[in-house]
């Protein structure tokens, strides 16, 4: 039985739901989840959980994600990134003076705590509804801003305007990194700098590069999986469940202890400074046996998810 985490780099052209589609015919194995989408034209980090690992979802640490993303100045889309239709009406927007030194001016208004009001093209819901489902019948509905946070927003790169797409549009294209929490939408963020400015933009490429603390340099394609699987050697790029989960502190069970949490026995013996409610890792050996929070009042372990 296969159980751990992959971090796959996805290709553009295809779903989220298509990367674990393919996963689950190279490992031959319909437990497979995944921690977070991509958008189809996006590249870079998906967190694949297999077998017992899709139990962890909502213990891994997952707050903050990392983004290389180009922005595109000219003009806005329907849905906020190149896939879009042009807004002719933003057009006009476009001022060629445009320079690295005015995007770098407005981008303080953008690091840390900011509201961010969600997308029509996108798959949150409204009332049972996904937006995305409502903007494709051209309905537009009042979204409630959210609070997002950009630990780290700078600019890598600004290239010189150029004709890039069908309407023979000259643009101005910048790289932008960005670290943020979960829930940002990369591309409000560039309409929004745009719309600061006075000029139309949109988000032109996309490839995340961490998702919590899994980054891309542990990253495989589907195809190296494949070839992985084939060779017998998915061990060697197979995270296991324990250290998916290391960020949280670790409490080491005898045979007995263990014995217990299995059956749901609360874990009197405690040491070290915990905070009421806090997750726990509960292991034996190098294994991970199951997921336990502190109960401050008791001053015992109560095991929440057990593995095995």
């Amino acid at each position: 039985m296969l159980d751990g985490i992959l971090i796959i780099d996805k290709p553009a052209g295809i779903t989220s739901h298509d990367v674990v589609a393919r996963c689950r015919r190279i490992l031959k194995t319909k437990r497979i989840g995944h921690t977070g989408t991509l958008d189809p034209f996006a590249t870079g980090v998906i967190v694949i959980l297999v077998g017992k690992a899709t139990r962890l979802a909502q213990f891994l640490d997952r707050d903050a994600k990392e983004y290389d993303a180009i922005v595109r100045f000219g003009f806005e889309t329907e849905t906020g990134d190149r896939t879009g239709e042009i807004k002719e009406s933003s057009i006009s927007q476009f001022k060629f003076q445009i320079s690295k030194e005015e995007i770098e001016n407005i981008l303080p208004e953008f690091r840390g705590e900011i509201e961010q009001t969600p997308p029509m093209y996108s798959a949150k819901k409204v009332e049972g509804k996904k937006l995305y489902e409502l903007a494709r019948k051209g309905i537009e509905i009042e979204r409630k801003p959210v609070r997002i946070t950009n630990y780290e927003l700078r600019i890598t790169n600004c290239e010189s305007a150029k004709k890039t797409n069908k309407l023979g549009l000259e643009t101005l294209d910048m790289g932008l990194k960005v670290l943020c929490s979960a829930g940002t939408y990369i591309r409000v963020l560039a309409e929004d700098i745009g719309r600061k400015i006075g000029v139309g933009a949109h988000l032109a490429e996309l490839r995340r590069t961490k998702a919590g603390k899994f980054g891309i340099e542990k990253s495989v394609t589907l195809e190296n999986l494949e070839k992985q699987v084939a060779e017998n050697k998915l061990a060697e790029i197979l995270i296991s469940t324990n250290e998916a989960v290391s960020h949280l502190a670790e409490i080491k069970l005898s045979e007995t202890e263990a014995a217990k949490i299995k059956n749901g026995v609360k874990l009197g013996r405690v040491s070290g400074e915990l905070k009421d409610g806090e997750f726990l890792r509960l292991t034996v050996g190098e294994n991970l046996l199951a997921i336990g929070f502190y109960n401050d009042a008791d001053k015992v372990v109560q095991p929440k998810l057990v593995l095995v």
